[in-house]
């Protein structure tokens, strides 16, 4: 390493693995490992299959920050970090993506399965390279469309369990891909709103910029009103039952008020106030959807032992 490059400190590399965004990543994650079988799944596949997919998902993000430093650096909510601020050079952040990977792999495939490698290599490169490099600079769709990738990871953490070899896997495992799915563009698009002059300023076609506010505002009501629906299928499916039902629709029709509200907000931060209250709504779904998973056996009726006299 040359003297003229920076010295990157913990908290930078830190800081290029975008925290908060991975912590929710795996926390869906997780919940697929749990889901995916009765009581508590194998200690070695859930803890080596959270290490990769969470090295996986930091990988990604690395890689997203610096495919993406020309246009962090004209958007206020990016240009401190760590590539676009020079605390990180574009060959470290890269050779740092890079060992993130790897290890990920190495992981997911001697100590996992091989499945779960697949499917996250799958997703990293649909997020750090598909979404990145073309779907975000192509069409104002490219959230809907990127969000595949991003809906994955409970599918990963499924997988990580039970190598998608049951009867239910694939399915109850993409009814969790369909609620992240159909959750990330209400989600993205109510901050797009708040941001719409920085991506303007950086010439992503975001929907907010290239078919107005107006039009987003109908588009985040629409897909808030199919997520209420998709977050039914659990229950409907027999894999969760009335608790998480309950919370579900509760859940649902607090975000449904505020994506009625945001068609005539009181002020321009109110976006802000739906974004925020979407990554609480995510969490709490997929609590519910972990809590009714161990509340359900303990909520059974215990079986009635019938006595019958010996003749």
């Amino acid at each position: 390493m040359s003297a003229a490059m920076p010295k990157a400190t913990a908290k930078q590399y830190w800081d290029l693995t975008k925290p908060r965004v991975v912590a929710l990543i795996v926390f869906t994650a997780l919940v697929g490992m749990f889901l995916a079988v009765p009581g508590l799944p194998p200690l070695r596949e859930s803890v080596l299959g959270f290490l990769g997919i969470w090295l996986a998902a930091s990988s990604a993000a690395a890689i997203n920050q610096l495919l993406d430093s020309r246009i962090d650096a004209k958007m206020a909510r990016t240009s401190w970090r760590p590539i676009v601020a020079g605390q990180i050079t574009p060959t470290q952040a890269l050779v740092f993506a890079l060992i993130l990977a790897a290890l990920s792999m190495v992981i997911l495939v001697v100590w996992v399965n091989t499945i779960t490698a697949i499917l996250t290599f799958a997703s990293l490169i649909g997020y750090a390279v598909i979404y990145t490099v073309y779907l975000k600079r192509a069409t104002p769709q490219n959230i809907v469309i990127g969000g595949i990738a991003g809906a994955a990871p409970p599918l990963l953490g499924w997988a990580a369990i039970t190598g998608m070899t049951g009867e239910w896997d694939w399915p109850h495992a993409l009814l969790l891909v369909l609620i992240i799915f159909v959750w990330t563009p209400p989600h993205f698009w109510a901050l797009a709103i708040f941001r719409r002059a920085d991506y303007a300023r950086a010439m992503v076609p975001m929907l907010p910029v290239t078919h107005g506010v107006e039009y987003t505002r109908w588009q985040i009501l629409f897909y808030t009103v199919l997520l209420v629906v998709v977050t039914i299928l659990p229950w409907a499916a027999g894999m969760s039952g009335l608790f998480y039902l309950g919370g579900a629709l509760v859940l649902g029709v607090v975000f449904l008020g505020y994506a009625w509200r945001l068609m005539n907000p009181p002020d321009e931060m109110y976006a802000m106030k739906v974004f925020n209250y979407s990554i609480v709504y995510l969490m709490a779904l997929f609590a519910f959807l972990l809590l009714d998973h161990w509340l359900m056996p303990l909520l059974q009726p215990a079986p009635v032992m019938e006595f019958r006299p010996q003749p």
